[in-house]
């Protein structure tokens, strides 16, 4: 970013309101969290491994506990 810019940038700011400043913080960490995100890796392989080696664990409690939410349901709609 050139100087100019920057200039002008720290000028623009320094004669925002406070709402409007909040406004720039926000979209600020938004750029942060982009950069950061970008430089995370994510090795879709790996990724499917996972999924796949817990998805019948992971079925298996969802079964379950629908059981006991849909007696729960049930007992709500006799009161």
């Amino acid at each position: 970013m050139q100087t100019n810019l920057r200039e002008q940038v720290a000028h623009d700011l320094s004669v925002l309101n406070e709402k409007d400043l909040e406004q720039v913080a926000e979209y600020v960490s938004f750029l942060k969290f982009r950069a950061r995100r970008k430089k995370i890796n994510i090795d879709e392989t790996k990724l499917a491994e996972l999924y796949a080696e817990y998805a019948d664990e992971e079925r298996e409690l969802a079964e379950s506990g629908f059981e006991d939410y849909a007696k729960s349901l049930s007992e709500e709609d006799t009161k």
